[in-house]
């Protein structure tokens, strides 16, 4: 009788054994099979962020890339996070935003997220004013009690040369925040830099045939693509959704018509057309709508296509003006 009690012990005994090692392996197999399927998962602000990040992450696998949902005016003013947008930025290891001040919300989010890492894109970029197009002085405008926030044009995207500035800045984040992809990621940005400046070319070739001229802007981000044009933004008018513009804005949009000799206006065609049609009615110039590139098809070559198109609006008028 007593041995088949100690029988029974040592049947158990094995059994307990044979479970323990059967769950350590478990365990360790999936806790493999967890590492591996691990992402690093990139979210980005908006589109112009994330297409540019898109072609920086192209090809490599194993991360996930995420946009926040999409603000109404395709633009981030005024634009509050949702509780989606919030969830998604909980999970985020990596956000890649604009900068320059246009996602209004990043206290918040930096309070929220200590430890998410961020790559503001306009790091290295000079900002342009708000209000005249020129470089914006942020030493100027603090000591003048203005923040860089209310003062900078954050558009930078619209200027080829500041775009090619901020798809690098987004690359060496990002090797240094991955730097398992490094290689990757640098070697990406070198490949679509170079389609930038075969369209920083074009830009350059345009601008010899518009010469230094005056323009007038009914959007501020047209600001920095008349920099790169070599044209002088005598008169800014920023219109959006919520602008109604006075009789007396018109009136001086008219005056610095005459005054400046200016023969074309670059507007948006969902905000600036009612004013476009008075204008050119009441004047001379003609007004070209363009796209600020901040909505559209979430393909690679999208923010190429978007500037070419617009560039060639601006050529096609040119050439019918000579």
């Amino acid at each position: 009788m007593k041995n088949k009690y100690v029988f029974t012990a040592l049947m158990l005994a094995c059994i307990f054994a044979f479970c323990m090692g059967a769950t350590t392996l478990y365990v360790h197999i999936t806790g493999e099979d967890e590492h591996a399927n691990e992402n690093l998962l990139v979210v980005t602000s908006f589109y112009p962020t994330y297409v540019a990040t898109d072609n920086v992450l192209s090809g490599i696998d194993g991360i996930t890339l995420k946009n926040l949902s999409e603000p109404q005016t395709g633009c981030l003013h005024d634009f509050q996070l949702t509780p989606e947008d919030m969830r998604l930025l909980s999970e985020a290891d990596v956000f890649v935003i604009n900068g320059g001040g246009i996602e209004s919300f990043m206290e918040d989010v930096a309070s929220a997220y200590p430890n998410l890492i961020i790559i503001d894109a306009c790091e290295d970029v000079l900002l342009l004013d708000s209000e005249n197009g020129h470089v914006h002085d942020e030493e100027e405008a603090e000591h003048e009690g203005h923040s860089h926030d209310e003062d900078g044009n954050a558009h930078a995207w619209m200027s080829v040369a500041d775009y090619r500035i901020q798809v690098s800045t987004i690359a060496q984040e990002l090797a240094q925040a991955d730097p398992a992809h490094a290689e990757t990621y640098l070697a990406n940005q070198k490949q679509y830099d170079d389609k930038l400046a075969e369209l920083q070319q074009e830009e350059n070739e345009l601008a010899q045939m518009l010469g230094h001229t005056h323009v007038i802007l009914f959007h501020e981000a047209y600001a920095y693509l008349a920099k790169d044009l070599g044209l002088d933004s005598c008169y800014v008018l920023n219109l959006d959704e919520e602008r109604s513009v006075s009789a007396g804005e018109v009136a001086e949009v008219l005056a610095e018509i005459e005054e400046h000799g200016v023969t074309f206006i670059l507007a948006e065609g969902l905000y600036g057309s009612d004013l476009g049609k008075l204008v050119e009615s009441e004047s001379d110039a003609a007004v070209l709508y363009l796209d600020t590139l901040n909505r559209g098809t979430y393909d690679a070559d999208s923010y190429l296509n978007g500037m070419r198109e617009n560039l060639s609006r601006i050529r096609e008028w040119a050439q019918e003006g000579e």
